[in-house]
Formats: structure tokens, sequence, C-alpha cells
């Protein structure tokens, strides 16, 4: 006989079922699981295609992620988005940019390669969305479509990545941009058997930028007021400045570019569940102000999965002065928080004491991990300069044996 309790308990068991999905997603969320393919301690390597070759010469693929796994590292953050060019056979891009990938490679597919020869050692692949927003100027996809670009206060595009190099910025804001980065993200995580993907700070855009048309005719709209004028700002004190105007501007162009990023990142799930959301950035202060990506935005709108924080800093005092701010505290509670190291330049070689010094620090404060940028100064770029090459190469690999290993 039916009875108002079986409509009551029917009642109180699906709210049940809810409340446990519930707090399913919201440990899921405040906890900042990795997936499942994740280390409980990421030994993390920058692969690039600046200053080495090592992506395109197979043989030397090969060989570096041989050495890497003999040296414990557990994670590869290859790029594969760089100079204008995805370094990936894709369809997108040659749809969109009119070629498949980076010239250089041929018909190789390197990330393909890179994923076979990690999952035969178990490595995880997180590929290096590098470059963002930014493009190179000389690029005939971008002299082709000038209208995806953001400006200055002056109305021009071009900016000087190290003071010499003309760079120009994708705007966040403009539909068709968001519709290309989207679909070559989507491509890549259909296409190959990765455990993420990895954004950093290319994926904001310089704090002088955000003069074009769309985008001041949206602020105008949203705010009625203008843009104010683009003061000078310090990278070295983390564009800090005093002017409320500025600083509501800079919010709202940082909370543009969250909104994006909120909206893409289920897009990517949807694709694969389980994949990794990891995030490259500067610390937050410089990371917000100088290039407007909020990260910590990100992160409490539960977007990102894996934080590995750039603190490429000479003085141990200021490499732990960052990593004791009370922002990165909170958020190693909650997701995985990794330190990226700087292992050195093609011309700024760095003391093997120093890398170690900060790698012991970081992983004696209970961090999820460490990242060496890059892997070309891990061993090649040193061994130029040594008398005795394949000694150092062993000493190289001794080091970062010992300063990955579990029990460190």
């Amino acid at each position: 006989m039916w009875t108002p309790w079986h409509y009551l308990g029917g009642k109180l068991w699906r709210l049940l079922i809810l409340l446990v999905a519930l707090l399913v997603v919201l440990t899921t969320v405040f906890l900042g699981q990795n997936s499942p393919a994740s280390p409980n301690k990421i030994r993390g390597v920058w692969l690039t295609n600046v200053d080495s070759n090592v992506l395109y010469d197979p043989v030397q693929l090969k060989t570096a992620i041989a050495d890497l796994k003999r040296a414990n590292f557990n994670t590869l953050y290859p790029t594969v988005w760089n100079d204008g060019h995805t370094l990936y056979p894709s369809a997108v891009a040659q749809q969109w940019l009119g070629q498949s990938q980076d010239e250089k490679l041929g018909d190789r597919d390197m990330l393909g390669e890179v994923v076979n020869l990690a999952k035969e050692k178990s490595l995880r692949v997180i590929p290096w969305f590098e470059f963002g927003f930014m493009a190179p100027a000389e690029s005939d996809w971008v002299k082709a479509h000038p209208h995806w670009l953001t400006t200055n206060a002056q109305g021009k595009t071009i900016w000087l990545e190290g003071g010499t190099i003309p760079r120009v910025w994708l705007n966040p804001l403009h539909p068709e941009v968001q519709q290309l980065i989207t679909a070559l993200l989507v491509d890549l995580v259909r296409c190959y058997d990765v455990d993420g993907i990895q954004l950093d700070d290319h994926f904001g855009y310089p704090y002088s930028f955000g003069y074009d048309p769309i985008t001041v005719a949206l602020y105008r709209q949203e705010t009625g007021k203008e843009p104010p004028p683009t003061p000078e700002l310090n990278l070295n004190q983390n564009c800090v400045s005093p002017d409320p105007v500025w600083q509501q501007w800079t919010d709202w162009r940082s909370a543009k570019i969250n909104r994006y990023v909120q909206s893409l990142v289920p897009i990517l799930k949807a694709v694969k569940p389980d994949l990794t959301i990891s995030i490259s950035p500067n610390p937050q202060t410089f990371s917000k102000n100088c290039f407007l990506l909020d990260w910590h935005s990100w992160h409490q709108v539960g977007v990102v999965d894996e934080l590995v924080l750039q603190v490429y800093r000479e003085k141990q005092a200021a490499f732990t002065g960052e990593l004791q701010q009370p922002l990165v505290q909170q958020t190693k509670q909650e997701i995985p928080v990794v330190v990226g190291i700087l292992s050195g330049l093609k011309n700024r070689p760095i003391p093997a004491q120093r890398i170690k010094e900060q790698a012991q620090w970081v992983n004696g404060h209970n961090f999820a991990g460490t990242a060496f940028f890059f892997y070309e100064s891990l061993w090649n770029l040193e061994a130029e300069t040594s008398p005795n090459p394949f000694g150092l190469r062993q000493q190289w690999q001794r080091l970062y044996q010992q300063l990955n290993a579990d029990k460190f």
C-alpha cells in the first residue's frame, strides 16, 4: 500500500543522493584534487624550442626523455604553441592560421612522439601553451587579421619582448580570438592522450594594452567611464599604482580574461574530464598588475588544478619571501602548488648550489613539487662551457636524482 511515507522517503533518498553528489563536487573544488595520474610529488621540467633543439631532433628528444626518467623526473611540460605556430600537426591551425605547424618540424608529429615516449616511462605530459595571446608581429596570419589585436593608448600594436623582440597581443575579448584559442586547445586535448594543458601569464597581456575599440567600447558600456591614461609603472615594483581609477581599469580587464577562462575550462573538461588544468604564472601581484592575469581569481572559481609558480629569484631571501606570502601559503592548502625554479638560460648559467638550496627549501615546506626551467640548462648548455662535459653531465644527473627523490 502506498503511504505518505513512501513519498517522503523517496524525497529524502533523492535529497541524500544530491547531497552526496554535492559533497563530491565541493571536495574536488575546495581540496583541488589532482587527476588520478598525478604523482604525490611533482618533479617537472619544461621542454622548449628556444635555445634548444630537443623538440626538433627525434634522437635528442628520445635521449632527453630517457635522461629525465633516470634523473627521477615525472612530469614534462613541452611547449606546443610558440612564435605563432603550433608544434604539433593541427587541422585547426591550418584552417585558421594557414599552416598546420612549425615548418621546422616538417611532417613530424613531435607531440605524438613525446606522449608515446613518456607513456612508456610513466611520465606525465602536460603541453605548455606558451605564447597564449602573444604572437610575433611579423606572422602572416597576424598581418591578415589586424582586427584580432589589442593596442596601447597610442593605438600601437607592437610590444617589445625583452626590449628588443617585436610582439603583438591578441584581444581576449574578440569573439574570433576566443574561438581560435578554444579550438586549438580542444583539438589538442581531443587528438592526444595528454594528462593536462598548461597556460602561463601570456594568457593575459601587458598592462599598457587594452585600448582597442572593442575593449574600450565595452568598458564605456559597463562602467560609463573612459579608460585612464597609462601610467609609467615599475616592473620591479609589481606594476603597483596608487590610483584607484587605474586599478579599476586593471581589475575590469583582468576580470574579462577570467570570464573567458572560466568558460573555456568546462569545454576542455567535457572532452577529457580528468584533464589537469595547470597554470604557470608569476607571483600574484606581478601577474595581475603587469599582465592582467589574476590567477587567484581563476583558482577561486575552481578552474585551476595545479599552480606552477614561476619564482625565478637569484637571492635566497627573495625566493623564500615570495613563497611565504600569505596567498601562496593559503593556496597550497587548497590545490597543488609547484615551484618553478630557474636552472639556467643560454647566457645566464645558474650555480648548482643555488638551485640545490632553492629545491631543498621547497621540498622542506610542503609544496607539491618543483619544476625546472628548462631541460637544456640541466645538461647541454652547462656542458658547452665545461672542460669535461661528460663529467659535468653525470654531476647534474646525480644532483637531480638527489633533489627529486621522494625521500628528499
